[in-house]
């Protein structure tokens, strides 16, 4: 296996703790990567973890080889990605900061048992409040704050890049847009710094013959906002997209790709926001976040990315970390 010597962690081996709906799914996106030789899993109900161990053991030989199994808490020692995605689930009609005092509880279960095998890889938070317990992580684990991140809005943005991409019949990846700030109701489409290919968005949307921008734009807005209720309400819980937000975070870690994505990590004084984590365009790499990337947002953007980070320390204040 190959080694970091600074931490001796083996930079093919993956923890999942939490194996619901959404660690299952991201479970099997990370086998069929190909990223990993070793995947462990961990949930409070053991039975639960071996049976989709041996599951997605199965699929293997139409993949690459990989050693998949239930384990414990022992087993993360050594590994360079844990990430979390155990947490009560949410349920129609509540808000993801509605599970705040039920995760951050469980959270208080969990980060300690990591601490104590000196884990010294990244840990990516997935489960919601993502950027709340993006926090209560980092100040529990007393990990570097660049090894401690969320899956943030890394989704939501995808699904503003699939909602535009259809409005305007182009190839979604050529969008490049952001959703910024909380993942959640607070949630900012940075619509000032968004372009398709390099041409600004409402410019392009002319060229497409779409000229009440205003209308298109709050439309689109609401309906990436939206999408988890509508998900949940049709479904039950939504796993597939997250779990493909996942696999490309894991990408972009364990390739050293540099690449920019707006995951949730802890704001130091950019817009005058610090002390919370929210999700900001940042190069992400084997380290975890290298940096935030500046982007280009209005006044009335900057405004609301600020409320949405006040929403989130409100919250944060109320709960005991």
């Amino acid at each position: 296996m190959e080694k970091n010597c600074l931490n001796c962690t083996n930079v093919r081996k993956v923890v999942m703790i939490g194996c619901g709906f959404v660690g299952a799914a991201c479970s099997f996106a990370i086998m069929q990567s190909g990223l990993f030789s070793e995947m462990v899993l961990i949930d409070a109900d053991k039975a639960k973890a071996e049976g989709e161990a041996l599951d997605i053991s199965h699929g293997v030989p139409f993949a690459k080889p990989m050693k998949i199994y239930a384990g414990s808490y022992d087993d993360i020692k050594d590994a360079s990605l844990v990430i979390i995605t155990a947490g009560a689930n949410q349920k129609p009609g509540e808000t993801r900061l509605d599970l705040v005092k039920k995760n951050i509880s469980i959270f208080k279960s969990i980060i300690p048992e990591i601490k104590k095998r000196d884990f010294n890889g990244i840990l990516l938070i997935v489960a919601n409040p993502v950027d709340i317990l993006t926090t209560v992580a980092l100040k529990l684990s007393g990990l570097p704050e660049n090894k401690v991140i969320g899956s943030g809005t890394v989704l939501d943005t995808a699904r503003l890049k699939y909602e535009l991409g259809n409005h305007l019949n182009v190839d979604s990846r050529s969008v490049h847009a952001f959703i910024i700030g909380e993942h959640g109701d607070s949630e900012i489409a940075a619509w000032s710094s968004a372009n398709v290919s390099g041409i600004p968005l409402h410019k392009f949307c002319e060229m497409r013959g779409h000229f009440n921008h205003e209308e298109a734009t709050k439309r689109i807005a609401e309906n990436v906002k939206n999408s988890a209720y509508e998900i949940i309400e049709k479904k039950r819980a939504t796993y597939y997209g997250v779990a493909m937000a996942v696999k490309r975070i894991c990408e972009a870690i364990i390739r050293d790709e540099k690449s920019i994505l707006p995951i949730s990590s802890k704001m130091n004084g950019g817009f005058g926001i610090k002390d919370i984590s929210l999700s900001m365009p940042a190069i992400v790499g084997k380290d975890g976040v290298e940096c935030h990337v500046p982007i280009q947002l209005n006044e009335d953007e900057i405004s609301k990315l600020q409320k949405s980070a006040k929403t989130l320390q409100d919250i944060l204040n109320q709960n005991e970390i």
